[in-house]
């Protein structure tokens, strides 16, 4: 594809449907970039700047046409301690480090790192943020009055049975206008966007952060963007997956790295917190029709519009209509068919999609319950493969020599979880001359499966059993030369040194 035909398509085939998104998202995000600052302990406008320039900026240079970024509720929770001790400004300069650091994640080639994390821990992560987003919806549903009910059920009729109707125009948008004229006109008294926090009336300016260029900076904020490094570009390597296999496209996981450090760096020098990508957001964008760069750009201009010029129109949407949208979010978000699957997935499966969802609810923590999730998964698999790896023999008494032979046979792979087992296959008591060690049809992963096999040269040498090892394959053999002692001078010495 030519550049182009790349630039077409990611910007103008679809310039309706991704202007119409890129509004409902941005309607969508201002009460949760306000939220989001109100967590983080800062004003609102520094979690509504921060979403206008990570929306922008990342529409250009992020790997994902269609995905939205902007601050989000999981980087907000790493913010807290850090503005509370220290204040703003060194907010602001770790934003700027987070950015640097998930640049070199990008040229590092980090975004491979997904690789490690299997379907199981993609479903639970799903299934929490739906989980996550709902739970976040309760605080306007309770202690109010019946009219927030009968609004909020109002608008999700709207969501699900106007486009029977026409999805000319998205239905969360159609939505939004309707719920706030019929509260305007009516004059409901019900909790608004403006009664969130105080919007801005002026544009971002440059600014950098008033803080000392020493060491002692950089320590305060590097634990810090360490953090929001570690969660803003899981978050957004995981949204990204959603939306690639929502839009049945692949995209480049490394340039969104980059992207998304450049965007923190953006949003820094301008005032704004750090971010990364949103599913909720990006959940709305392809369902309201979004698709391109485009949508995502839109996304960013309409809310620095509406915020800065159109604040007193803004501030009249209630909180019900957007409670409907999350809703609905939440809704399609969830797989629901995980929940059918249970019954004939493996039972290792289940364990880890939901220790995945508790974890991750429990802690409203993604980087914790994901880690969780990984972490059960290799033990699970580590665990299956060590099963098939088995150790078979034979004997023979060869009449030229009157010796006796055994010959053991190793099928699988050895590592540090089958070493025991591997270890248990040999019988060292045995009245043996010669024993040989067939690996033709095995493969050695790990030190530990090295030190296994030199254990074994080791014990039947001392018994006065000559062995020998044929049949290994080029990185079996590359390994063990690497390694292994049994052939070493002092080798029961190195042995019980390693």
């Amino acid at each position: 594809m030519t550049l182009a035909e790349r630039i077409k398509k990611d910007w103008f085939s679809n310039i309706k449907g991704d202007t119409l998104a890129g509004l409902v998202v941005a309607l969508a995000l201002i009460p949760e970039a306000i939220a989001f600052s109100l967590i983080a302990g800062v004003d609102p406008k520094v979690g509504l700047y921060a979403s206008f320039c990570i929306a922008v900026v990342i529409a250009f240079v992020g790997g994902r046409p269609g995905m939205i970024s902007a601050a989000t509720a999981a980087m907000a929770l790493l913010m807290i301690t850090l503005v509370k001790e220290h204040g703003l400004e060194y907010l602001l300069a770790a934003t700027l480090l987070t950015g640097v650091l998930q640049i070199l994640a990008g040229y590092l080639r980090l975004g491979r790192v997904m690789r490690f994390i299997s379907n199981s821990v993609m479903t639970g992560f799903v299934n929490a943020l739906a989980i996550l987003i709902f739970l976040a919806q309760l605080p306007e549903l309770t202690g109010v009055t019946w009219h927030v009910y009968a609004l909020t059920a109002l608008g999700l009729g709207i969501i699900y049975l106007f486009p029977y109707v026409t999805r000319a125009v998205p239905s969360p948008l159609v939505t939004i206008v309707v719920l706030t004229l019929i509260t305007w006109l009516l004059q409901v008294d019900v909790r608004t966007v403006g009664d969130m926090g105080e919007l801005p009336d002026s544009l971002p300016v440059f600014l950098w952060p008033q803080v000392p260029l020493n060491l002692e900076t950089l320590w305060i904020i590097l634990p810090y963007a360490l953090a929001m490094t570690v969660v803003g570009l899981l978050e957004s390597m995981l949204t990204q997956s959603i939306v690639d296999d929502l839009t049945d496209t692949r995209t480049d996981r490394n340039r969104e790295c980059k992207g998304q450090g450049l965007a923190n760096i953006v949003s820094g020098f301008f005032g704004g917190m750090a971010g990364c990508a949103m599913i909720g957001q990006s959940v709305i964008n392809i369902k309201s029709g979004g698709r391109g760069r485009l949508s995502t750009l839109m996304a960013g201009l309409f809310l620095l519009v509406m915020v800065v010029f159109l604040s007193p129109v803004l501030s009249l949407i209630p909180m019900a209509a957007l409670v409907a949208v999350m809703i609905m979010v939440s809704i399609g978000t969830f797989s629901w068919s995980s929940i059918k699957n249970m019954k004939k997935h493996p039972l290792s499966t289940n364990i880890v999609m939901v220790s995945t969802v508790a974890v991750t609810v429990l802690s409203h923590n993604l980087a914790i319950g994901v880690l969780t999730g990984v972490l059960l998964a290799s033990l699970f698999f580590a665990n299956k493969v060590s099963q098939f790896m088995f150790v078979g023999a034979d004997t023979d008494l060869r009449p030229d020599d009157h010796t006796l032979h055994r010959t053991y046979r190793v099928y699988g792979q050895v590592f540090f979880a089958s070493t025991e087992k591997f270890l248990d296959a040999f019988n060292f008591r045995e009245d043996l001359d010669k024993v040989t060690i067939d690996l033709s049809r095995a493969h050695f992963w790990d030190i530990s499966s090295v030190a296994a096999l030199d254990r074994v040269v080791i014990n039947f040498r001392r018994e006065g059993t000559e062995v020998e090892i044929i049949g290994m394959n080029e990185a079996t053999a590359t390994i063990v030369d690497r390694h292994a002692v049994h052939d070493k001078p002092d080798a029961a010495d190195q042995l019980m040194a390693h």
